[in-house]
């Protein structure tokens, strides 16, 4: 009666082994889908990190470029006020 016992213990581990190999399966898959959404976050971080760079080398030439702007101004303003003194000498000779 033990054997049989046995027997039948043993015929009831087949589809477990499928379930189990079912799951392997599975898994691998996940592991492979996981791998791929990692490797895509890092590289959208790497891209986002490229953006900030590229950024703040676009807001660094700006500022270069506002205060060359901003030397000109100057420069044009104090030649319109000497301008404007020699106008106002020659008026009043």
């Amino acid at each position: 009666m033990s054997v049989l016992a046995l027997g039948a213990g043993c015929t009831d581990l087949k589809p477990l082994q499928a379930e189990v190999d079912s799951l392997k399966s599975q898994v691998a898959a996940l592991k492979g889908d996981v791998d791929g959404a990692k490797k895509a976050a890092d590289d959208a971080s790497r891209s986002a990190s490229s953006a900030s760079q590229t950024a703040t080398g676009a807001q660094n030439t700006a500022n270069q470029a506002l205060s060359a702007a901003q030397a000109s101004q100057q420069c044009c303003d104090a030649t319109n006020e000497k301008i404007d003194r020699m106008f106002q000498k020659s008026m009043s000779k």
